[in-house]
């Protein structure tokens, strides 16, 4: 049985108009006519206003990014586009083989939220960090932007996570991850109090590689729904739904209003040989689903409607870095302010856009002045 918790509390017409109609090859997409559904535009949700308009929990990680041929992927035996987690050892000598770089605070779900207040929205982020300079920085860094940091308990024996990012020149990345304290997140370290005073809990699969972290996320989605606040969730990489994807598919029929996936993301959670197969898949088991599909942009499913929504041209792709966290903000940005779903579509497209011009998963400019 699909929740009604989405229909229950947004409020608005969502609906598309001929000219955002787009043939994905995969999917031709019917004209959409308007119905009713819930908006956040009112900036309430659940029980009285809302406090943020998002409260992001993930990986709390800083960001080591670095522009490398493809031989150096080729002498450090790293596989081009894929995300590997690595311990301390390997993470110092990537770092050292890699010289200089740009280092900032990151993680995917943190990405997202700073997209989110950069559009104008209120924004919260949950996620662990030790008692180290890299964890001050990583609190600072969102603090600079907008974004409240709730940082739960502070590790001292386990040093702050950091991803190391290898963008090689066809602007693919790379990702060695060291997550250090970032995945030992539990219950504990849940702000119960931000999650019911914020209208979308986002939540990053990233973080669902301990048990420890499951328990959070059901935790904090239970803690959402009882506020009659909204749950939404990334899958974040192909690899991770396929070590949990009973978790996963669990997750996403007991507790998810808003999923987030690409095209690979998808069709490895229900285990499908095409995209088709895994929209009519999900369609039963999440109120709403937005699936990025590359160059080709975005596939918002809802009900029985697939919107087809094309992609932002860039005159250049720097670095894909961040693209899908920054269209997750970009869409949930437009929830909050009550747009259409083509148009929340819109505005993740814009957002990624402008993240996939430069080095870095964070925009550097305010996204507000792009809409």
């Amino acid at each position: 049985m699909v929740p009604n918790r989405w229909a229950n509390s947004l409020g608005a017409a969502f609906g598309a108009t001929p000219e955002h109609e787009l043939s994905f090859g995969l999917l031709s997409p019917k004209p959409c006519s308007v119905r009713p559904v819930n908006s956040l535009g009112n900036r309430r949700s659940g029980d009285g206003e809302a406090h943020f308009d998002v409260v992001g929990m993930g990986n709390a990680l800083v960001d080591v990014i670095a522009h490398a041929p493809d031989s150096f992927l080729d002498e450090y035996q790293l596989t081009k586009g894929w995300m590997a987690l690595v311990d301390t050892d390997r993470a110092m000598q990537l770092y050292r083989a890699l010289g200089s770089a740009v280092e900032m605070s990151g993680g995917s779900a943190a990405n997202t939220v700073c997209g989110v207040a950069s559009f104008g929205s209120r924004a919260a982020y949950i996620g662990k960090v030790s008692a180290d300079d890299l964890g001050d920085v990583f609190g600072h860094d969102l603090l600079a932007v907008g974004v409240q940091f709730r940082p739960g308990g502070r590790n001292n024996d386990v040093p702050t996570g950091r991803c190391i990012i290898v963008v090689t020149p066809d602007a693919e990345r790379t990702m060695n991850t060291y997550l250090g304290a970032s995945s030992l997140l539990d219950v504990d370290d849940v702000d119960t109090d931000v999650i019911a005073r914020g209208a979308m809990l986002y939540m990053e699969g990233y973080l669902f590689d301990r048990i420890e972290a499951k328990h959070a996320f059901r935790m904090a989605a239970g803690v959402a729904h009882q506020a009659d606040r909204q749950v939404s969730l990334t899958l974040s990489d192909s690899f991770c739904v396929e070590r949990h994807r009973d978790d996963f598919l669990a997750l996403v029929s007991d507790e998810v209003d808003l999923l987030f996936a690409n095209e690979a993301e998808i069709m490895a959670l229900y285990e499908t040989e095409t995209l088709d197969q895994a929209v009519q898949a999900v369609r039963s088991e999440c109120p709403l689903v937005a699936v990025t599909v590359g160059a080709k942009g975005s596939l918002v499913v809802s009900g029985g409607e697939d919107l087809a929504v094309p992609a932002v041209p860039v005159r250049k792709v720097v670095d894909t870095t961040g693209a899908g966290d920054l269209y997750a903000a970009g869409f949930m940005h437009g929830l909050t302010i009550g747009r259409t779903l083509v148009e929340c579509a819109e505005f993740g497209s814009i957002a990624a856009s402008e993240v996939i011009s430069h080095v870095g998963p964070r925009p550097l400019v305010e996204l507000h002045t792009l809409v």
